[in-house]
């Protein structure tokens, strides 16, 4: 398939502001009417799963979107049922919780990475539609997506990380590990998404070599998944400040942040 031109700046940022515009109004609509949302995001290191909840969380409050990336599991919570840890995560009434990788560690990095047996990882792929379809019951939005990139960006990518010290937080020695097992990590994705690929929680595939593109698909997408409505509320004024008695000019502090740009 030929890929398109790159998308101008100017033209990313248009589109992304109308779509901030629209994220306001699910944020709203969730606080209004006590709607609860759960969005996953998976895919190989370098996919852009960063990048596009970034680009979601730019405009709305961290209160009601949340964004949830888990630390590696304690010896408790190993010896915990495996979505154990994840269930007190869900959302509650009004929050929109967004999975920087989910529980479906196990049926990926954990199982290509040997840190849990093939029985482990069979008995996930066989539990995880019924626990999600409970979730779906209980009144949760479950949406998840599957960030697809080819072997070609993923190691422009992940080069890119490796000289800039911004990005070198990045690459850990699982991911350099993670990246010569392409292979395994594709035989697990396609069992995976075979074993919960299901009615009530489907997975959703964004090819994501071109990022800009990416961000406002899966963000447009988003939307489309969700029966938000633009909820009225009364246009804010601002009040009349207080008189001032004298106190304005009286603030002298301490310890002053230097003005060095």
């Amino acid at each position: 398939m030929e890929r398109p031109e790159p998308l101008k700046r100017k033209d990313y940022e248009h589109h992304l502001q109308k779509l901030h515009v629209e994220l306001v109004k699910l944020q709203l609509w969730a606080k209004t009417t006590g709607a609860k949302v759960c969005v996953l995001f998976e895919g190989r290191d370098g996919a852009g799963k960063g990048g596009v909840i970034k680009a979601i969380m730019e405009r709305v409050s961290p209160r009601i979107f949340r964004v949830i990336a888990l630390p590696p599991p304690t010896e408790r919570e190993r010896s915990q049922m495996f979505l154990q840890r994840y269930i007190p995560l869900l959302p509650a009434a009004g929050e929109i919780m967004i999975f920087d990788r989910s529980w479906y560690n196990r049926a990926g990095v954990e199982r290509v990475m040997g840190f849990c047996t093939e029985e482990q990882a069979k008995m996930f792929l066989m539990a995880t539609p019924l626990v999600e379809r409970a979730i779906v019951e209980s009144g949760v939005i479950l949406i998840k997506y599957w960030l697809e990139v080819s072997q070609e960006e993923q190691t422009r990518r992940m080069e890119s990380r490796i000289d800039d010290p911004r990005k070198i937080w990045k690459l850990s020695p699982m991911d350099v590990e993670s990246y010569a097992r392409w292979n395994d990590y594709s035989r697990a994705r396609a069992e995976m998404i075979a074993a919960t690929d299901t009615e009530w929680a489907p997975w959703h595939v964004a090819f994501s070599d071109d990022k800009k593109r990416t961000r406002l698909n899966i963000i447009s997408h988003l939307l489309s998944q969700i029966p938000y409505t633009d909820v009225k509320h009364a246009k804010v004024k601002l009040p009349k400040r207080g008189k001032d008695h004298g106190h304005e000019d009286d603030f002298a502090p301490r310890h002053v942040v230097p003005q060095r740009f």
